[in-house]
């Protein structure tokens, strides 16, 4: 369905092939100066690019691709080796351009404005002012290759270029490219890279997983994973509501799932709201009994909570399941310290170090119970190794430290802090 600029309705739908046969017979009428926008996927684009080329042998097609900001897009087609000869330009990657405007915002999954604009992108303007130079020198069909918001910045933010002898055409992913997109974003799902990525690539990644949700033809099962995606990329984000949003979304469409349901935890947990968190956590474990990071983190909350004795059994759970959680084994002999079970905790202390000798919070906590207890040896023995392994942390923290109020005026303490604090 090809629309004037001015008519273009995101909402409407278009036959897949009627639309396509129309766009050729654009292009292949199109003689010299015009402009065309695309609405489609990167992959759907490439493989629009194939086509059109096979059913058009006698026009010169190009095709730029940018992959990085850009000011000027005037002076990159005026440096094109065969610039006199190109009748049809295809120019794709303009979005990345335009995301450090982005303001991402994630509401219900059925509306389509994710985004604000922080201002208009430098190549926008440049295109809105440049508009007859375009015309007059370059005997191109431009063919601008868009994302959905990408779409959405021409209509808002270059007005006098985009309604400017233009239509608009719009080609939905198919099936098998869908489900290709949608796979590569969840095999690359990792939360530690989410964790690393700029605000620019984050805001990439967030409109991607946007895009291939608003497709029609996303099974639910791929769209439930692709919002758990999407929560997880938020909280890396340190989004949290946004997050909680994505898993309710998630949730509506398979609520048996139970990776939706745990993650579901982490947000409200980061929120402070923390009797939720421990539902979302129940919910999960109800459906997968076997999660040790449910009953891990279900733990902790309960400890937030005061609730030291069920935290204790959370933590006991965890461990049935996975015995080498050092996690499970330091926080367990935190909150048998709590309770003042002081032998028990320095036990589980000991277990995590089995496990993870140079985990420092461990040789840390030991060192307070064995203050506690008035065991000055076994209390700088430990503390050692914890400066030793953090010193910036540590050598700060035992000054306020209640638990080494029993031995702070101990000459062998004085020594350590001192030897600590100048580094020896």
């Amino acid at each position: 369905m090809t629309l004037d600029s001015s008519e273009w309705d995101e909402d409407l739908p278009a036959d897949p092939e009627e639309e396509y046969q129309t766009f050729v017979r654009t292009l292949e009428r199109t003689e010299g100066f015009r402009l065309l926008f695309v609405r489609c996927t990167p992959a759907e684009g490439e493989y629009l690019i194939a086509r059109v080329k096979d059913d058009l042998p006698k026009k010169t097609i190009e095709f730029l691709r940018l992959d990085k900001p850009i000011e000027n897009l005037y002076e990159i087609v005026e440096r094109l080796p065969n610039r006199e000869q190109i009748n049809i330009l295809f120019v794709q990657g303009l979005e990345h351009s335009f995301y450090e405007y982005e303001q991402v915002k994630f509401g219900d999954t059925n509306e389509r404005d994710f985004y604000s604009w922080k201002g208009v992108p430098r190549i926008l303007n440049h295109l809105n002012q440049q508009r007859e130079r375009f015309r007059d020198d370059f005997e191109i069909c431009f063919v601008f290759l868009l994302r959905s918001f990408s779409l959405k910045y021409f209509i808002h933010r270059a007005p006098d270029f985009f309604d400017w002898r233009s239509s608009v055409f719009e080609f939905p992913t198919k099936p098998e490219l869908l489900e290709q997109e949608s796979s590569r974003i969840l095999l690359e799902g990792d939360y530690e890279k989410y964790c690393s990525l700029t605000p620019e690539e984050r805001i990439q990644k967030v409109l991607e997983i946007q895009e291939l949700l608003e497709e029609n033809h996303q099974p639910p099962s791929a769209k439930a994973s692709l919002l758990l995606e999407l929560g997880n990329l938020l909280v890396a984000a340190k989004e949290y509501e946004a997050a909680s949003t994505a898993y309710d979304q998630a949730l509506k469409i398979k609520p048996d799932k139970h990776e939706s349901w745990y993650n579901r935890g982490i947000a409200p947990r980061n929120l402070g709201r923390i009797e939720e968190a421990i539902e979302s956590y129940d919910q999960a474990l109800k459906i997968k009994p076997d999660l040790h990071d449910a009953w891990y983190n279900r733990g902790y909350a309960l400890g937030n909570l005061g609730r030291i004795e069920e935290a204790i059994e959370s933590y006991d759970q965890a461990l049935k399941i996975k015995p080498d959680l050092h996690e499970a084994w330091n926080n367990r002999g935190n909150a048998l310290r709590n309770l003042g079970q002081i032998e028990e905790a320095i036990e589980s202390y000991d277990q995590a170090l089995k496990i993870k000798p140079d985990l420092h919070e461990a040789w840390y906590n030991k060192a307070c119970c064995y203050a506690l207890q008035g065991n000055i040896e076994q209390a700088i023995e430990n503390l050692q190794q914890a400066i030793n392994l953090n010193p910036d942390k540590y050598r700060d923290m035992v000054h306020t430290d209640s638990d080494f109020d029993k031995i702070r005026e101990d000459e062998r303490f004085q020594t350590l802090i001192r030897e600590a604090v100048s580094g020896d």
